[in-house]
């Protein structure tokens, strides 16, 4: 059987976010431990029937019939269904417990019976986390230590404690041993996550930088395309920078292109893109927007960068942006081919005097007034 054929039988449809890492691990072993206890039980239960691994009692038998049953029942509804982890996760422990007491009762036969609560403790610290760990080995070691009494071939003193000191040992060590580890990769995942953001983002502006933008911008194409929904291009440049820098040093240049992004980022929607793909310029990749919402937009864009008048070492300091708007009018176009058109029409803006909105497109005569008034 092909793996991804195997891992939809075993896993089902289901997405985890990069932030969801350690949940994907724990969701695909608790699967892989629901059917693993199914099939071991399911070999004792052929054990009992055939005679080779006689369990000595019918109560005991059946309850393996229902573990058994109950493992296969929680992984299907699993399987696919990632938020019911907690849940599935807290149910089979339930389960195991129920299994483990009866095996303790009514399996006298069995002396190696109480292996299975040491091999829970880990499995617990694991899927469900420290404190659930903590509570599991607890409660274990008090029913061992008060029930003894009550079985009928109870173990020794000797070997009671012993027994008692082991699982308190092995609980003390997964319990450390889980706090380093998830702390570890706590950590892994946050340092991750930095150099992620290093390496796509301006680490002036906070702006997507060029590489990333562009390959975002890809990406929501292929989506477009797919939906065959609209989508527009704005191309952001700031007028006259050179002598922002030439004037009042590179240090002002700073503070404008900041003050610039942060107006650019807090203009736009959740789903649109901001990137800054040169020294003072800026692209906005605007999703399922028409090039009439695009224009608008893009005169509030300019209206706010000219009432921006970001404050430098001497002062405010008056800005304005020529922006050029370029709408997909082709199924076939690639980002390269659209942003050009959105760069052609900036410099149209900044053939017709600067501080504009300009557009290759045609529009409509009442948004042009409007846009003009």
């Amino acid at each position: 059987m092909p793996k991804p054929l195997l891992r939809h039988l075993l896993f089902g449809r289901v997405r985890f976010l990069e932030s969801e890492e350690y949940l994907a691990f724990q969701y695909k072993l608790l699967i892989i431990v629901l059917l693993s206890g199914a099939l071991f039980t399911a070999l004792f239960l052929i054990g009992e029937i055939s005679k080779l691994n006689p369990l000595g009692g019918s109560i005991h038998f059946y309850s393996m019939n229902v573990f058994s049953a109950g493992a296969l029942l929680l992984w299907l509804l699993l399987r696919g269904r990632k938020e019911r982890y907690r849940q599935i996760a807290w149910s089979y422990q339930i389960l195991c417990i129920l299994e483990y007491i009866s095996a303790l009762l009514y399996v006298p036969q069995d002396e190696l019976r109480i292996l299975w609560f040491f091999t829970n403790i880990p499995g617990v610290y694991i899927l469900l986390g420290q404190r659930p760990g903590a509570i599991v080995t607890s409660l274990s070691i008090i029913g061992l230590a008060f029930g003894n009494a009550y079985l009928s071939a109870p173990y020794s003193p000797n070997g009671l404690a012993t027994l008692i000191v082991a699982m308190a040992y092995q609980g003390a060590f997964f319990h450390i041993y889980g706090n380093r580890s998830i702390s570890y990769f706590v950590r892994m995942r946050k340092s991750h996550e930095k150099l992620h953001h290093l390496a796509t983002h301006d680490p002036l502006t906070g702006s997507l930088n060029a590489r990333a933008y562009y390959a975002s911008c890809e990406h929501m194409i292929h989506f477009a395309r797919r939906h065959a929904s609209p989508f527009s291009i704005l191309f952001i440049d700031l007028d006259h920078f050179k002598q922002v820098n030439d004037n009042y040093g590179h240090a002002a240049g700073d503070i404008v292109l900041k003050a610039v992004a942060g107006t650019l980022a807090q203009s736009i929607r959740g789903s649109d893109a901001l990137g800054r793909v040169g020294g003072e310029e800026f692209s906005i990749f605007l999703p399922n927007t028409s090039l009439a919402g695009a224009l608008q937009l893009a005169e509030t864009i300019r209206e706010k960068i000219e009432n921006l008048c970001p404050v430098i070492a001497c002062g405010p300091l008056k800005i304005t942006a020529s922006i050029g708007i370029a709408e997909c009018s082709k199924g076939d176009q690639g980002m390269k081919e659209i942003q050009q058109q959105a760069d052609e029409a900036m410099y149209e803006a900044k053939k017709k005097g600067r501080n504009r909105v300009s557009s290759l497109s045609q529009v409509t005569p009442v948004l042009e007034t409007a846009l003009a008034g």
